[in-house]
């Protein structure tokens, strides 16, 4: 933290002494306003208004949100989205488990994730789970859309798309450097420079953040990106966008056993030491846009990138004879199943992914029926492959040992969409359309386990090549109704969908397991009401209506389901949503903003039909059970202040209400801590900054967890996972 202050004190020097600087507001407001938009996909779009004419929930989190909130994970940011919630996992951010609307948050796997309109999933289809996460550090905003409108995107279709948005390159020559800084030896350092030169601007940001003990957490990440706009001519330009991502985490699944949780002194113990999870993803997308006239304009979009998880992890047992230990548990021996014994071998889960699209994206304004409409349509071709393979480790720190398994896993996709906006009368517009999604796919199986003459786990090469297919029409359809300048009414209703995993779907001895795609029907009914530049506020009712909803059986979903991955079943989320924010002291006329807002949402996610499963040698009926990691009420507020001065200061809260962690409704907790029932939490946040007198440069004070409580934050993947206590971060931010 000293190392941290002195270096604040420095720029701040150095600041002082540079007679080109100017005016705070003149230079933030030049960031923010004289940005050139890349040719990219957009959900919503980032000017003012255009939320409007969404057919369906949606929100926009911009830049001065992210500095208001001094976020230490995007987590933090998510939160004050209605119907989001989102689970720590290791408290850094680097794992993002997303549920929207009751939906089970492993992985993030029921939502999909973009970043500048490109998905950024390990395999968009076959395996939609996000081991790579933005880091908030160099976002320009968040784009969450939970409406009929999410027909235009996929495969995923069902909670909600959320997209990351970076900054483009300005019109102007601009730097920036942001750095921030926490005791554990936790830092974030990010610096961006661009200008437009002539017909080309560019952007280049380098983000670097690392901790030593950030709760149970050591890690450090770079991450290197640009972007390039080149106006080709009048009606044409191209953007490119190149990264460049390197991770190195103790990440792991292992987690407190209840009775260590119990004990209260061991939150943050390493209990596997050796585990470690390097991440590096290369990416690289180019946008073309032409405007053939005022009504017709194509966007093409091709992507493309790789990303290698090589993970070591030590070996576990809950059982005290399990052969090869090293002599190291932990928890409560006399407690059975509430020990945990560490073994001299890894379990070494390597894998590299390769995804690449091209999608054309073609709009037309016409004048059909004697009305103005708008047609948007396109096609996208997808290919994304998955090599694994799986090391069994000879010590309890060795990346290196036996190959036990070896496979590829590849699939193509082809989806083609059409989505007509009918703008009936002035007030009046319907949004009707149809997606169509193929996915082929095919596991391959090189090398695993199987019985042979009687004998279990005999390793053998091997050459099993199975297939299946997924292919699903998906209608959508939404109206939007502005009653005048301030009201805004919308409802809609739309298919959602969403593949199986290849390797869910196809079994590990290449049989087709025939798996169905999620299917749901979405409605959705609610207002949108804007007064002046003062108040805001949204009103959304839902129903998730599902006819088959895949329950995964993976390590990250901590192997609670009983029965496998199976074809879920029906189950039903149904809730309501509301949000506002009020500026008292813009609706006075003061010069200072006085701003209170706050986001509430009431769900219910339960197995609607009949579905049996046995657990502790009893049969049960789950019908009518809570989905795991459900909260049925998730509150968020904030209260502000913004002075003439420089000085300002908000205070959020985030309230999450008590939460199953498996399809039975556990209350009593598991001695190995993997199920139970988490308790309801309410978490308080802070954040002081100040603007420095004739300068660009920003200071801000920030505390996590301001009360200090103590909480359980998850019981995934292998046991209970405590959210981090309180912590104070420093910043410093300076545009040039």
């Amino acid at each position: 933290m000293k190392r941290i202050l002195a270096l604040l004190f420095a720029l701040i020097l150095i600041q002082n002494a540079t007679a080109q600087i100017k005016q705070a507001d003149q230079r933030l407001k030049l960031a923010d306003s004289t940005i050139i938009e890349m040719p990219q996909i957009v959900i919503i779009g980032k000017r003012d208004g255009l939320i409007s004419k969404v057919p369906g929930s949606a929100t926009v989190l911009n830049s001065r949100e992210i500095r208001l909130t001094a976020p230490l994970t995007s987590n933090e940011v998510l939160r004050k989205v209605t119907g989001v919630n989102v689970v720590d996992e290791e408290g850094a951010g680097l794992r993002l488990n997303i549920s929207i609307r009751g939906l089970d948050p492993d992985r993030s796997r029921n939502v999909l994730m973009l970043e500048d309109g490109v998905p950024i999933a390990l395999g968009p289809y076959g395996e939609p789970e996000m081991y790579f996460t933005p880091s908030i550090d160099k976002m320009s905003g968040i784009e969450i859309l939970k409406g009929s409108g999410q027909i235009l995107y996929g495969p995923q279709t069902i909670g909600g798309i959320v997209n990351f948005f970076t900054a483009d390159p300005p019109s102007q020559e601009i730097a920036r450097i942001k750095i921030s800084g926490a005791k554990g030896g936790f830092f974030s350092g990010f610096g961006t420079y661009g200008n437009t030169i002539g017909k080309a601007g560019i952007l280049v940001s380098y983000l670097h953040k690392r901790a030593d003990d950030l709760g149970p957490t050591q890690f450090r990440l770079n991450d290197l990106s640009a972007k390039i706009r080149y106006e080709l001519n009048s009606k044409s330009n191209l953007g490119l966008k190149l990264g460049y991502y390197e991770e190195e985490s103790n990440s792991t699944y292992i987690g407190l056993t209840q009775t260590m949780f119990n004990q209260g002194d061991q939150d943050f113990v390493r209990m596997s030491p050796y585990d470690n999870l390097p991440v590096k993803r290369l990416s690289g997308s180019a946008t073309h846009q032409l405007e053939f006239n005022d009504n017709i304009s194509l966007k093409t979009t091709a992507f493309a990138y790789t990303t290698t998880r090589d993970w070591q992890r030590q070996d576990f047992s809950f059982s005290s004879t399990s052969a090869n230990q090293t002599g190291v548990q932990w928890g409560n021996p006399a407690v059975s199943n509430g020990a945990v014994y560490m073994l001299n071998s890894t379990g070494n889960r390597n894998r590299q992914f390769q995804v690449a699209g091209i999608e054309p994206r073609l709009s037309v304004k016409h004048n059909l029926f004697n009305i103005k409409n708008v047609l948007e349509t396109g096609a996208r071709y997808l290919y994304e492959k998955a090599d694994e393979q799986f090391i069994v480790g000879s010590n309890a720190n060795t990346a290196e040992g036996t190959l036990r398994d070896k496979e590829v896993r590849t699939g193509y996709a082809f989806s083609a969409y059409a989505q007509n906006r009918f703008d009936l009368t002035k007030k009046l517009s319907l949004n009707a359309g149809l997606r169509l999604e193929n996915f082929d796919y095919e596991r391959e199986i090189l090398r695993g386990r199987y019985r042979i003459n009687g004998v279990n786990n005999v390793i053998r090469d091997t050459s099993i090549i199975a297939k299946d297919n997924t292919m699903a029409l998906i209608p959508g359809a939404g109206i939007n109704y502005s009653a005048n300048d301030r009201i805004n009414l919308f409802a809609g209703i739309h298919k959602g969908f969403a593949p199986p995993r290849i390797k869910d779907a196809i079994t590990a001895t290449g049989v087709p397991y025939n798996l169905d795609a999620e299917l749901s029907t979405n409605y959705e009914l609610g207002t949108r009401i804007k007064l002046n530049d003062y108040f805001n506020a949204e009103l959304t009712g839902f129903i998730l209506d599902f006819k088959n909803q895949i329950i995964p059986v993976s390590n990250s979903s901590g192997n609670s389901n009983a029965s496998g991955v199976v074809n879920g079943g029906r189950t039903l989320h149904k809730g309501i949503e509301a949000g506002f924010q009020i500026d008292l002291g813009k609706m006075a006329g003061l010069k200072n903003s006085y701003t209170f807002e706050s986001s509430i949402t009431v769900q219910g996610s339960e197995y609607s039909n009949d579905r049996f499963i046995s657990a502790n040698g009893i049969t049960v009926n789950v019908k009518e059970n809570k989905l795991p990691y459900a909260a049925n009420l998730m509150i968020w507020n904030a209260a502000g202040i913004n002075l003439q001065n420089g000085f300002g200061f908000r205070v959020s809260g985030n309230y999450i209400g008590s939460q199953f962690t498996d399809e039975i409704n556990s209350e009593v907790p598991s001695a190995n801590g993997r199920t139970g029932k988490i308790n309801s939490r309410y978490i308080v946040d802070a954040n002081a900054y100040y603007r420095i007198p004739k300068t660009n440069a920003n200071l801000n004070l920030s505390v996590k967890n301001l009360t200090d409580q103590r909480y359980i934050s998850s019981r995934r993947p292998e046991g209970i996972r405590v959210g981090l206590p309180r912590l104070i971060t420093a910043g410093f931010e300076i545009f040039l």
